[in-house]
Formats: structure tokens, C-alpha cells, sequence
């Protein structure tokens, strides 16, 4: 049995994320739906361990992160997460 990429309370969270979208998130997520880029499927508000990114390719092992201002405030918090997701191999954009 594979284990969770994450934990259920991480993943509802993820799943509340997607409901109300910024702006920002929801005009990229227009241009990436469906393959629409080079036909790479990514995933909005993807929970990885406890974290979730924005949207995320994983056959690709791509993070796409729409940063608002709130992430002045988290500088070292982003740093642990970026840290995280490229330790399992994911590239931060």
C-alpha cells in the first residue's frame, strides 16, 4: 500500500483552498487546466506532507506558488517549505 502524501486534515484544508481562490490563482489556473500548457496536468491547492502548494504538476515534480503579500511575513516559513518540497524533489517556482 502506498503511504498518504499528506494528512486528512491537511488535504480538507487543501479542499477548502480551492473553493475560494485569489485572483492571481484563478487567472493562472485558467491558462493551466486541462494540459493546457505543453499538455503538463497540474493540480490547485496540492497538499504534500503538510504543506500545500498552489498548483502543482506532479509528473513533473513542479510547484507553482502565486505569493501574496502575506508572504512578507513568512519568509522563514517559505524557506522550510521550499526546503521540503525540493528534498522530495520538487522544483519551487
Amino acid at each position: 500500500m502506498r503511504p498518504r502524501r499528506s494528512t486528512s486534515q491537511t488535504m480538507r484544508h487543501a479542499n477548502e483552498l480551492r473553493k475560494e481562490p485569489s485572483l492571481a490563482e484563478a487567472r493562472l489556473w485558467s491558462r493551466l487546466r486541462n494540459h493546457r500548457l505543453h499538455g503538463v496536468g497540474f493540480r490547485r491547492q496540492h497538499a504534500i506532507g503538510p504543506y500545500i502548494a498552489d498548483f502543482c504538476a506532479p509528473g513533473r515534480k513542479l510547484v507553482i506558488d502565486v505569493d501574496g503579500s502575506q508572504h512578507l511575513d513568512q519568509l522563514e516559513y517559505d524557506a522550510r517549505r521550499t526546503a521540503y518540497l525540493a528534498e522530495r524533489g520538487y522544483e519551487v517556482l
